[in-house]
């Protein structure tokens, strides 16, 4: 569904993402773990298209779209839920989920509105509170139904347990794993690597820009390297 081939990008003359290669097939939830400062979010931009890329290619369900506008990505079906969920806080709950669908027609939007509704409960309740009255753990799934709205193929998730309770980060963790499904998939970035390893059908390992280490998430898990480096082992 994904495919990366020597993917570089730039902030100014500083180097970010240093010719990344990686894919996410179909049915896959696919982790990316690294320490603060690695590229991750940087990588999760450029494959949305808010980041500009100064080489390589992104392409998606064959196509090339490394010069595809973020909204031309959006209507071919990546949505992103970006690092520190960025509701509209003045905004109702549903007002925030309904512009998460604005790229489909009005009779899909709404049937998928009560798609979401169904699996974040608690959104039905607040739909008419502001977002920024919710907790923390209730506006990344706000932030993850947004996304939803687009009826995404491939969505990419940017540390959706930042900053959440170890409760609320299990609960987070087991929406994302029963969100995955046969013809869409899933790409994770997150800070608690043992968690979202986990859950994961495979993973890649970034560091300064690079991926140094693939494998499948228990592959990951397991990895001596790793367990020192991300898991605290």
């Amino acid at each position: 569904m994904l495919e990366v081939l020597a993917l570089e990008s730039r902030y100014g003359r500083i180097p970010a993402l240093k010719g990344i290669d990686l894919t996410v097939n179909a049915g896959e939830l696919v982790v990316l773990v690294g320490s603060n400062g690695a590229g991750k979010t940087t990588l999760l931009r450029a494959l949305s298209g808010v980041q500009p890329v100064s080489g390589g290619q992104v392409r998606f369900e064959g196509a090339d779209i490394t010069q595809a506008a973020p909204e031309r990505r959006v209507r071919l079906g990546i949505a992103q839920v970006p690092e520190g969920r960025q509701v509209f806080g003045p905004l109702a709950v549903e007002d925030n989920l309904r512009l998460g669908g604005y790229t489909r027609p009005a009779a899909e939007a709404a049937r998928t509105l009560e798609q979401v509704y169904a699996t974040f409960p608690v959104l039905r309740e607040r739909r008419h509170a502001p977002a920024g009255t919710l907790s923390g753990g209730q506006q990344q799934m706000l932030a993850i139904g947004r996304a939803l709205m687009a009826r995404p193929r491939l969505l990419l998730l940017d540390e959706p347990s930042m900053g959440l309770a170890p409760r609320l980060v299990e609960e987070i963790f087991a929406c994302v794993r029963d969100l995955r499904a046969a013809d869409s998939a899933i790409f994770l970035v997150d800070q608690n690597a043992r968690a979202a390893l986990r859950i994961a059908d495979r993973g890649y390992v970034l560091e300064t820009g690079r991926i140094v280490l693939s494998g499948s998430g228990a592959e990951l898990i397991n990895n001596e390297n790793v367990r020192a480096a991300y898991l605290g082992l």
